[in-house]
């Protein structure tokens, strides 16, 4: 398959059906199309528009259902998806998973898009539309960048991808992981040279500048070892310092743990990339899974919920901590009760708010209003409990609590904490809604990078510094009850930094890989399966099916 039937493919699945036997009458070239700086804008972020669809659905659903946080548990009679959920949980996914599909064709899709508008602005003469060598490489650049985006995320997810650099290309096999690597590396060393720095105090506006770029090389490095086998962990520190030390741009850490994700997130010096989202849910799909049908009530709008998502229990039914079990996962305790994120989510008005989750009885903070149930506890109030369990059937099926099964299969309507990321505006101020941007890079995640890099040099002092300077803000007065020490960091602390941080923001199964977690570790319903070839997901069904000269990973 030519690379460019991905973008026929992609414009037939949004638009509407068609047949990819499309008749070509005419063409229009560069220098007939481009006639505005304009014209150039809309065709240099339309692919941008992808990048911000990627980020969620089956790559958000690849990333979290198959580590340690949240779970889309079987509701009685919803959820149970032919057991794909189930199959993430329990690492026995097959090559016929629908989202592993997505997410290859998805990555691809990408490719091609980036290097379509490459090609045609490569084409392109700037000066005859008053625009100078310098724009013209700053574009490029940024395209150079985003189609690294794509191929970095293809590399986590499945290894060696094809590596296209034109649309004409067909019948591209699967190159290696190193050759993979080595791809995205180039591609992001001369975006390093064509880029422009973020301007001091200009908002955020979608594009790639020099500090997204570095991002994206610090995280190739990062997890370099877990790639192609070599730490590559010196690399990723210098080049995390040098991004805290202003060489790529001026960025500092927000103050307000609600800065990089509340209603003008767009200003926040923490943000290095985010791609503009105003007034289009797209993006928020997954988080609009995690809340309950008549969670309307509690927010006072509607927002066509899934009651789907939730966070993994932190509790046994029996209401005991899961302390013994193990380490990882119980995600909604591994906040301390004093961390300002980890109040009820609560709209004040204004653009104001508290809190991060749903959580405990659910009586709107807007009106007083009760949201009830209407499966499992139908009329009744509805409470939000941090544990997975058929809590309805007990003294039918289920004689004692101690029976009762806590499993992905044993899910209720209330089944487990749900987490409010985005902020959601009342209907007294539906013109915030949906306003925040999608962040995608951001400076907390350079600090916990090279405090990571640092605890593997053997630095602990270091990387505690560092954490804590990303923790403080999340705590009145930034007394915090547990800050990170040489004596208690370690790769599970570490693990769980990560983890709180960036809880919901589509990276966990990366980290734990990284961390030597993924395949090893237990976490509620899950037993390690100690396979290795499970760090990659399998090249899909749907693509071998299309090609003679794809190979399947090893193990599948």
């Amino acid at each position: 398959m030519k690379l460019i039937k991905y973008i026929i493919v992609l414009f037939c699945v949004i638009v509407t059906s068609c047949s990819l036997d499309e008749v070509w009458y005419d063409r229009v070239v560069p220098q007939t199309f481009f006639k505005t700086e304009g014209d150039v804008l809309s065709a240099l972020y339309r692919p941008f528009t992808h990048a911000r669809w990627y980020l969620t659905g089956d790559r958000w659903i690849a990333q979290e259902f198959s580590a340690d946080q949240f779970a889309r548990s079987t509701k009685g009679r919803h959820w149970y998806d032919g057991g794909r959920y189930a199959r993430y949980q329990h690492h026995e996914w097959t090559p016929d998973e629908s989202q592993l599909f997505g997410t290859w064709r998805g990555t691809l899709q990408g490719v091609a898009l980036g290097l379509d508008v490459k090609q045609d602005l490569g084409r392109l003469d700037y000066a005859s539309l008053a625009l100078s060598e310098e724009d013209k490489a700053a574009h490029l650049g940024q395209l150079d960048a985003l189609i690294a985006f794509f191929y970095l995320r293809g590399l986590d997810f499945f290894g060696g991808l094809p590596i296209f650099t034109s649309l004409d290309q067909e019948d591209v096999p699967r190159s290696t992981d190193r050759e993979t690597f080595d791809h995205v590396e180039g591609l992001l060393q001369q975006a390093l040279t064509d880029l422009s720095t973020n301007e001091v105090g200009a908002p955020q506006e979608g594009a790639i500048t020099k500090g997204a770029a570095a991002v994206m090389l610090a995280r190739l490095y990062f997890n370099a070892e877990a790639y192609i086998g070599e730490p590559m962990y010196d690399e990723a520190a210098r080049i995390s310092e040098g991004i805290i030390g202003n060489e790529y741009g001026t960025y500092s850490l927000d103050p307000d743990w609600k800065g990089p994700h509340d209603f003008e997130n767009h200003l926040s010096p923490e943000i290095i990339w985010s791609i503009p989202s105003e007034f289009n849910r797209l993006e928020y799909t997954h988080y609009g899974h995690m809340y309950h049908y008549n969670s309307r009530v509690y927010f006072d709008v509607d927002l066509g919920s899934n009651n789907g998502t939730h966070l993994q229990p932190s509790r046994k039914p029996d209401g005991t901590l899961y302390t013994e079990e193990f380490k990882l996962g119980s995600p909604y305790e591994k906040f301390e009760d004093t961390d300002l994120r980890k109040k009820p989510f609560r709209y004040l008005g204004s653009g104001n708010y508290e809190g991060m989750f749903l959580v405990g009885p659910q009586v709107s903070p807007i009106n007083g209003e009760q949201v009830i149930g209407n499966e499992e506890y139908n009329g009744q109030p509805l409470v939000f409990v941090d544990q997975v369990g058929r809590f309805s059937e007990l003294g039918s099926t289920f004689e004692s609590i101690d029976e009762l099964p806590s499993n992905i299969g044993a899910g209720e309507e209330n089944t487990g904490v749900r987490i409010v990321k985005i902020p959601v505006p009342s209907s007294q101020d539906l013109n915030l809604r949906w306003a925040a941007d999608h962040p995608v890079f951001r400076l907390a995640e350079v600090y916990l990078m090279l405090a990571e890099c640092r605890l593997r040099m053997g630095e602990p002092s270091g990387a505690a510094e560092l954490i804590n300077e990303v923790r403080k803000r999340a705590f009145e007065g930034g007394t915090d009850p547990n800050p990170a020490t040489a004596e208690n960091l370690d790769f599970y602390r570490m693990a769980d930094e990560w983890g709180i941080e960036f809880l919901g923001e589509g990276r966990r199964r990366t980290d734990l890989i990284r961390l030597g977690f993924f395949t090893t570790e237990r976490w509620w319903d899950h037993t390690p399966s100690n396979s290795d070839h499970l760090n990659r997901f399998p090249v899909p069904t749907e693509a071998l099916s299309a090609s003679n000269v794809l190979e399947q990973n090893p193990g599948y």
